[in-house]
């Protein structure tokens, strides 16, 4: 069943696909019991102490599953998934699948002013929380959001202390009965390898993230191919260290690609350098994923680290540019080969070679990981630039949906009527055909791989009582890449402080990455002749030292 709102391909094109064999017709959920009866005695996930085997995540899945259904859940049916780097996370995400219930990939960093937004917008009937992250009291937070959707939603929480009217998600997961019975009830409802999946968020400049319907077919191409171009296979032992709700974590190839491939994944909730190091070692991982402010912080923290790191192949680096400077240290600092990502939750990914020479590897961001990607380059007109000339990307193929989930206004901008994806990024295509980011067409701000809307956060300080006007710029940051530098008019009479800004935010529910940390108060804001604040003089204001 798809839900309503979810755009569906052409049926020329995906007929074209499945001929191609990059559609399978394979529901996600099957694959859980295809993977355990290949390798059901090896380990598929660690999470600290936890190690789980093949078998074990199609018992548990299943067991959750049935449990899920028995709390209403059926397909087509949305729940958003808010854990953070656990065992949990896997299993329910397999569980859902297995149903046909889509998870929204949330962050653990959402708070209500996204959890509520987003839940209202995909209906959903179900969160599942941890009971508590990093000083969040998750559960609480839930059933607040709970509380204020359209309709009923049921609270799920994963922990120790689940409190009275919700449900515990552990227990569902060791549900009695017969698994073999079990097994076949979920077989005989599996959903239609053509219904949404998955649905992922994207940052943008319409504010609150959009959201992404992925179905079966082009999931399982996205996390297939990506295995494939990063040599994924049973000997890869993957580390997970960037939240496993991202694309990028999650199946670029991330923990899909790994368990597809037979390997194992280890959980990290943490990308700190001791951490990263110490798992590498105990666990023999031979791949993991990073953006570039997480890297560096290895690359400095490799050569006195007194771990051996001997066992790792590949570091994977995306989410935002990675300088070459940088990139030329990350071989000789962990003693692996890199291969650079360019890619997004709506689709396009594109890798660097594993065996790239240094000239790809450290100044591009590689080439698409399909024959069937496509990729358009234009200017502002809208016409194609000259080969080599930078201009905005544009992309289609089999794993870039046609258009975002409920928002049609929306998808006539960010889609053509053709059905290319306007990416908002600004590219050059080298002569041997990789991808080279130049910078940014849309209005976002690129926070360690989160990319936040600035238009966003300047709706939102609006509407404090002191606040006149606002505009919101990127400040470059050696350590996250870039910081939300956030311009203010006050109004007569009134002050603002950066506390004053980041406590109404905080208040709003806003995620602590979104919140500005820096503040400039000026007389008046610089305009265009069309009356927009001019960001262009305020970075200059920026580069200048403030005012």
């Amino acid at each position: 069943m798809r839900p309503e709102g979810a755009v569906p391909w052409p049926e020329d094109l995906a007929r074209v696909y499945r001929a191609a064999g990059c559609w399978r017709d394979r529901p996600l959920g099957s694959l859980v019991w295809e993977w355990a009866e290949r390798r059901g005695d090896r380990v598929a996930v660690v999470d600290g102490g936890h190690r789980l085997t093949y078998l074990d995540l199609a018992l548990r899945s299943d067991a959750l599953a049935e449990g899920l259904a028995g709390l209403g859940l059926a397909a087509g049916d949305t729940v958003l998934l808010q854990l953070p780097n656990r065992w949990e996370f896997v299993v329910v995400t397999l569980a859902c699948l297995r149903l046909g219930v889509v998870p929204v990939m949330m962050l653990p960093a959402h708070r209500e002013h996204e959890l509520a937004s987003i839940g209202a917008h995909v209906g959903a009937k179900a969160l599942v929380v941890p009971d508590g992250w990093r000083g969040c009291d998750h559960q609480e937070l839930a059933r607040r959001v709970a509380d204020a959707l359209p309709g009923p939603a049921r609270v799920l929480v994963v922990g120790d202390e689940v409190r009275p009217g919700c449900v515990d998600v552990r227990a569902l997961m060791r549900r009695g009965g017969d698994p073999g019975r079990r097994r076949r009830r979920l077989d005989e409802r599996a959903p239609d390898p053509s219904d949404v999946a998955v649905f992922l968020l994207s940052g943008g400049t319409t504010g609150v993230p959009k959201v992404i319907g992925r179905t079966h077919n082009d999931y399982e191409y996205n996390f297939r191919r990506c295995a494939e171009v990063c040599g994924f296979g049973p000997d890869t032992v993957y580390l997970a260290v960037l939240p496993v709700a991202h694309n990028f974590a999650l199946a670029s190839p991330g923990v899909l690609g790994a368990l597809h491939a037979g390997g194992r994944v280890v959980l990290l909730p943490t990308p700190r350098p001791e951490a990263v190091f110490a798992a590498v070692e105990a666990e023999g991982v031979t791949a993991t994923s990073a953006v570039p402010a997480v890297v560096l912080k290895w690359v400095e923290a490799a050569g006195s680290c007194g771990r051996d790191l001997s066992s790792l192949r590949h570091v994977h680096v995306g989410g935002s540019v990675l300088s070459p400077e940088v990139a030329a240290r990350i071989g000789p600092a962990l003693g692996c080969r890199l291969q650079q990502v360019y890619g997004m939750a709506e689709g396009l990914i594109c890798y660097t070679p594993a065996d790239a020479p240094d000239e790809v590897a450290h100044a591009t961001q590689g080439s698409p990981i399909s024959a069937y990607d496509e990729l358009l380059v234009v200017g502002p007109d809208g016409r194609p630039v000259p080969p080599g000339e930078p201009g905005e990307l544009l992309t289609r193929g089999p794993y870039t949906p046609r258009g975002y989930f409920g928002v049609p206004a929306q998808n006539a901008v960010s889609f053509t009527p053709d059905g290319w994806y306007r990416t908002g990024d600004l590219v050059r295509i080298t002569p041997g055909g990789d991808v080279v980011v130049c910078g940014r067409v849309k209005d976002l701000i690129n926070r360690a791989g989160e990319k936040i809307s600035a238009g966003e956060i300047e709706t939102l300080v609006q509407e404090m009582p002191e606040v006149a006007e606002a505009a919101a710029v990127a400040v470059p940051d050696p350590e996250v890449g870039e910081r939300v530098c956030l311009f203010v008019r006050v109004r007569p009479g009134r002050t603002l402080t950066l506390d004053d800004v980041a406590g109404a935010l905080a208040a709003r529910g806003v995620a602590a990455f979104k919140i500005p940390e820096r503040l400039e108060v000026l007389d008046e804001l610089p305009h265009t002749p069309i009356g927009k604040p001019d960001k262009k003089r305020l970075l200059d204001l920026v580069a200048a030292g403030g005012r």
